[in-house]
């Protein structure tokens, strides 16, 4: 699979966002321009992801520990 397209975000630690609705893969880059591609990504974690308060503690505490990871950038 090709890179997801990501968007900006406004996060400490989290850089950009990016989301392939199709094979429900979730990209987040962080600031130190690690990038980890999760899979298995429901689209509503993704839409709470970007509603909440801490973007970083969200990957941290519901994708990180739910969602199988690989980094790729």
């Amino acid at each position: 699979m090709n890179a997801v397209r990501r968007r900006p975000v406004a996060s400490s630690a989290v850089a950009s966002v990016g989301y392939d609705a199709v094979s429900s893969q979730l990209e987040v880059e962080f600031v130190d321009g690690d990038v980890y591609r999760y899979s298995l990504v429901p689209r509503w974690r993704v839409e709470e992801l970007l509603a909440a308060d801490s973007i970083g503690s969200y990957v941290n505490r519901e994708i990180k520990s739910r969602y199988p990871g690989v980094q790729v950038g």
